[in-house]
């Protein structure tokens, strides 16, 4: 495993992370988030905090990992497939089956659902494909 190019993929995944959150969330559909119920959110004077960033990097090298253990197995002719393939599946075993359970027990808004959902889908396949061409062959 090439554990140098995993936290340059993370770091890089990570840095992608901050600005489509920040254009999307923070900026160009922030209107999702007032949608009632609206008392499910935290106040946010500002961008998260540096835990929120750490936990990120985190889960990003994880999720690196995890390509690198399947890079293998996951259908495609090349990395760019492979980087697409790899991050709808990872959208499909693990956004999919967290926004039904956030649908189902939790107090938020069907919009945000549906936008996380719609979010999801169009991130981590991008986030596929940044992890496929750093990590190479």
């Amino acid at each position: 495993m090439k554990i140098g190019k995993i936290l340059i993929a993370a770091l890089v995944v990570s840095l992608f992370g901050a600005i489509f959150a920040g254009v999307t969330c923070g900026w160009l559909f922030n209107w999702v988030y007032k949608l009632e119920p609206i008392n499910a959110w935290k106040p946010m004077d500002g961008p998260p905090g540096l835990l929120f960033y750490i936990g990120s990097f985190i889960l990003n090298i994880i999720l690196a990992v995890v390509y690198a253990l399947l890079k293998k197995g996951i259908p495609g002719r090349n990395n760019f497939l492979k980087g697409l393939n790899f991050g709808l599946c990872v959208w499909a075993v693990g956004m999919l089956p967290g926004m039904f359970s956030t649908y189902s027990f939790m107090t938020v808004a069907t919009g945000a659902v549906i936008y996380w959902t719609i979010l999801g889908l169009i991130e981590m396949p991008i986030k596929g494909l940044i992890i496929a061409a750093i990590y190479g062959e």
